[in-house]
């Protein structure tokens, strides 16, 4: 290289993409009734990351500092936002609500339907997201 020419490259990864999907399709109508299902039947709410995530009322303030403060790429779907992004008759189907990590093309999952149910609140989604991104460091 020209002495007025550097050459410098980074060895840092990229970090993982966290994919957020929310077990409930987009648009104003269908927020209105899953807000009234949320307020009159919570037990019957099928969208435990809807959940955590958010309250009543709104994003849930620990959430909402978790996701300025993190370093990590997130993206939040709804169910019917995904399923056109991501069709693919060659893609596994997943049970919704889900957590995804998508690195390089691929998805894979972080948190099942399953592994959601089982977290109690916001704080304890926040701490097993951290760990994940702490092995990812």
């Amino acid at each position: 290289l020209p002495k007025n020419l550097s050459c410098t490259m980074t060895s840092k990864a990229v970090k993982p993409k966290l994919i957020f999907v929310y077990n409930a399709d987009s648009g104003f109508k269908n927020l209105m009734i899953d807000a009234a299902h949320k307020i009159f039947s919570p037990k019957t709410y099928p969208c435990k990351l809807c959940d955590l995530i958010y309250g009543k009322f709104g994003e849930r303030k620990a959430w909402k500092r978790f996701r300025n403060e993190t370093e990590a790429q997130m993206k939040f779907l709804h169910a019917d936002e995904f399923k056109a992004l991501y069709k693919s008759k060659f893609r596994p189907s997943f049970d919704l609500p889900v957590i995804l990590i998508e690195e390089q093309y691929e998805l894979e999952v972080l948190l099942s339907a399953k592994s959601l149910e089982e977290i109690n609140d916001v704080d304890q989604l926040i701490s097993t997201l951290r760990d994940f991104l702490n092995k990812e460091d």
